[in-house]
């Protein structure tokens, strides 16, 4: 590309308070003014401030202006400095000719560009990336996010429920076309919008982090891939940025949940009406006294896993099994409840010693790591919903989850005399700091006498 044959100068790009103008309601707008070659254009800014809010000797807004909508203006003046700045530094630096106009321009150019990608797009761009890496999980979590999100877009613009399952490609690239939105529309006020919404149904501060903080990285991964603009990031990155989006506020401190003893006899007593009543109370009281055992690795069990007569007669004695999360190599012995709930699946999963011991999954139809993590995923939903359910049959005030189970389990040895460094052994802690916050070196057989007070 040539260049001219001067230097090329920059333009100066201010934003300022236009007093030669006065609006309907008796303020003045803000307007960005670009000069360059002594020749000045004005641009409209949308914001505008009454006369008593503006200190015209120092020429700023003054302190009297309501604190919080006073930090809001002074950001939006700021965004607009930065992205007409911007544009006068790109044409400066590449030397070419140019005026006022082409100033205005240049920015609006970078606009469109940063508007060609849209927010659930975007998602579903790092949802797909992560699964073609072998990132099941990861995949899943953006993969929700664009659901959520998805939802709350088609509640806010009155349009119909964006399609989900299976065979749907094509409703879903139509759907998107029409009201997916651009990524610069992820402001602090759709932040707290969409929060609201979710609170509407229920969502508590665990859940609403966990959603913030994958949207906000998506956000960050856009701004990295320069096809969004740091100046529309709606997130606090600093304490003195209270005009943003906080995901501190949310508490996300471990809610410290466990049934009583007299609780747990009460399920163990109900008979389920239905087989995901029965599931949901089998993976309950199995992870409760299999040492806490986790959902995800439950699920994976298969008979070669288990010890004593489990092949022959269902009858197994010692549970071996590497958790997922860790790598942990874990050998218990199965108490007599746990037994007995193996040993009734016996006739119904068992065909090989590679078969999985509960009905959550299918080799012949789970065959890849992505259907696995997607059929867990599914399952376990349905295992929390139906445990609810039960426990409001059984009487339990608390909401019962497979976590519940877990925490149960940490807190029943505990109050049995158990030291914390034993609990951090069964459940797979690395560190007893761990087992603290939740409610390693110790052999096999500390933790099983460990479990004796678990009858």
């Amino acid at each position: 590309m040539a260049t001219t044959e001067h230097k090329e100068g920059k333009a100066t790009v201010k934003v300022v308070y236009y007093t030669y103008k006065t609006l309907a309601d008796g303020s003045h707008p803000f307007m960005v003014r670009i000069t360059k070659d002594r020749k000045l254009k004005y641009l409209a800014t949308g914001l505008s401030l009454h006369p008593k809010y503006w200190n015209p000797l120092k020429k700023e807004v003054r302190k009297s202006y309501p604190d919080k909508e006073r930090e809001k203006l002074l950001t939006k003046l700021a965004e607009w400095q930065a992205k007409y700045s911007g544009a006068a530094d790109t044409l400066a630096e590449a030397d070419e000719q140019h005026d006022a106009p082409a100033v205005a321009a240049k920015a609006i150019e970078g606009r469109k560009a940063t508007r060609r990608v849209k927010l659930l797009a975007y998602c579903d761009e790092l949802s797909t990336g992560y699964l073609k890496t072998g990132q099941g999980g990861n995949s899943i979590v953006y993969r929700d996010l664009r659901n959520q999100l998805a939802k709350f877009i088609a509640a806010e613009a009155n349009a119909p429920a964006p399609p989900t399952g299976r065979g749907q490609a094509d409703a879903w690239a139509d759907w998107l076309s029409k009201y997916d939105i651009p990524l610069d529309r992820v402001t602090v006020a759709f932040c707290h919008e969409w929060e609201a919404t979710l609170r509407a149904t229920g969502a508590e501060d665990t859940t609403l982090s966990n959603r913030f903080r994958t949207l906000r990285a998506v956000l960050n991964r856009a701004i990295a891939n320069g096809v969004s603009k740091a100046e529309h990031y709606p997130f606090a990155r600093t304490v003195a940025e209270k005009h943003k989006f906080s995901i501190g506020k949310f508490d996300v401190s471990t809610a410290k949940r466990a049934v009583s003893r007299d609780e747990l006899r009460r399920l163990e007593s109900l008979e389920p009406a239905t087989d995901r009543h029965r599931l949901a109370k089998d993976v309950f009281l199995f992870s409760f006294y299999g040492g806490g055992i986790n959902f995800v690795d439950l699920a994976q069990l298969r008979w070669r896993d288990l010890s004593g007569d489990a092949i022959d007669t269902g009858h197994a004695n010692r549970l071996h099994y590497v958790r997922q999360k860790t790598g942990g190599k874990f050998s218990l012995r199965l108490l007599a409840p746990a037994a007995a709930i193996v040993a009734a699946y016996k006739p119904l999963t068992f065909a090989t010693p590679d078969s999985y011991v509960f009905p959550v999954l299918d080799s012949a139809k789970h065959v890849s790591p992505v259907m696995v993590k997607n059929r867990l995923h599914k399952v376990l939903g349905q295992v929390n919903k139906d445990l609810k359910e039960l426990g409001q049959l059984a009487g339990i005030a608390t909401p019962l989850t497979t976590y519940v189970a877990r925490h149960t389990f940490a807190t029943t040895l505990r109050m049995s005399g158990a030291g914390t460094a034993v609990i951090a052994q069964a459940m797979g802690h690395k560190s007893e700091a761990v087992t603290a916050v939740y409610l390693d070196s110790f052999a096999s057989e500390l933790v099983d006498t460990a479990f004796e007070g678990l009858l």
